[in-house]
């Protein structure tokens, strides 16, 4: 029994880094099947309500670092909360997850997500440079062609889809767990997503007698 959890995200999300690794061990281990979903927040935001975080009001600003360190802390993760090279684009290396998911398949575009997720928050490394891509694609065995296939037709074409799907579904914030049309939003909610899971299955398997 399988079933596909939609995973929308953007690379240089800290919550998105905070919930990967966790993210990638509950589905492995209530065999669901992920649909990689790079989205660009630039576009979600104007129309969901939310803002970039340089607009955002100091009290949430605030509360947004106080908030990091404290979910770090309690996941035992190493995370810079304000580090060197954020916010930067994210647009390269979204599509670069998306090529490597066309080419190398979906576990080895979860590898690359979390290098590069790892790469702003923990190295303090620039992932929208072309340069740090091309290492980061090294680092974890995958080709550098990659980086120029990134920048084809098709990978775009999909990164404009799975903003717009992200957009119809009503995501609006990264993370976004999508199962079954219900929305998880953040890595906090991981909890309440794996109780949806287990329900969903022992009603299956009850149905199915």
């Amino acid at each position: 029994m399988s079933f596909r959890i939609d995973y929308f995200f953007a690379p240089v999300s800290p919550w998105t880094y905070l919930g990967h690794a966790r993210f990638a061990d509950l589905a492995r281990q209530e065999g669901a099947t992920i649909r990689l979903m790079p989205m660009d927040l630039g576009r979600v935001f104007p129309v969901s309500g939310g803002l970039p975080l340089a607009k955002r009001a100091p009290q949430r600003q605030a509360y947004r670092l106080l908030e990091l360190k404290r979910f770090a802390d309690y996941l035992g993760m190493p995370l810079n909360p304000q580090p060197k090279h954020f916010p930067v684009p994210a647009d390269e290396a979204a599509r670069l997850i998306i090529a490597c998911d066309q080419h190398d398949g979906t576990a080895a575009a979860m590898r690359l997500t979390g290098a590069l997720l790892a790469a702003t928050w923990v190295q303090e490394r620039d992932i929208s440079d072309p340069a740090v891509l091309s290492a980061v694609l090294q680092e974890n065995g995958l080709p550098t062609e990659r980086l120029d296939q990134s920048r084809e037709e098709s990978v775009m074409q999909r990164y404009d889809e799975n903003t717009r799907e992200a957009i119809d579904t009503g995501v609006f914030g990264a993370p976004s767990y999508v199962f079954d049309g219900e929305i998880f939003w953040g890595q906090d909610r991981l909890e309440l997503l794996a109780h949806r899971l287990r329900s969903n299955r022992n009603h299956k398997e009850k149905a199915n007698g």
